[in-house]
């Protein structure tokens, strides 16, 4: 029984964390994420699909680098973009956002396995998860993609 309690309480403070801005591990809540790229500080990588950017826009800033092909496996040239995207700074601040935290959790993997030092993973994504709402329900700035 203390064991589940004890599990309860570091999911609430992992929220919480998220929640006020502070990285838990490799991640960063979506608030924070927001601020730090209106400042210019931070480059937000959506790494959606394009039907789902048409269907929820991007965030406002982000640039659009899909993970996938149209077959849903692994773009090889995904960290090339991503390095272009990013005028071949590989210690440029980069958060990856998804819909929920998977993929861009895959592509933080894949961007520091190819030499990026400053990554971090907006894990609640745009729609949210079981931790915290997400980019859409935080009502958090979007843009349309009218040529996705």
């Amino acid at each position: 029984m203390r064991h589940i309690r004890l599990i309860a309480v570091l999911g609430a403070v992992v929220a919480m964390l998220g929640a006020i801005g502070l990285a838990a591990g490799d991640e960063i809540a979506a608030p924070a994420a927001y601020e730090r790229a209106a400042s210019g500080n931070l480059t937000i990588i959506d790494v959606r699909r394009p039907s789902e950017w048409r269907e929820t826009g991007l965030p406002e800033g982000a640039v659009g680098i899909s993970l996938h092909n149209m077959v849903f496996l692994e773009r090889g040239d995904f960290a090339a973009d991503v390095a272009a995207a990013l005028g071949g700074d590989r210690d440029a601040p980069v958060a990856t956002i998804c819909a929920a935290g998977v993929r861009s959790a895959r592509a933080e993997e894949i961007l520091r396995d190819a030499g990026f030092t400053n990554v971090v993973n907006i894990g609640e994504g745009m729609m949210g998860n079981d931790r915290v709402p997400g980019w859409i329900r935080r009502a958090l700035p979007r843009r349309p993609c009218p040529d996705c």
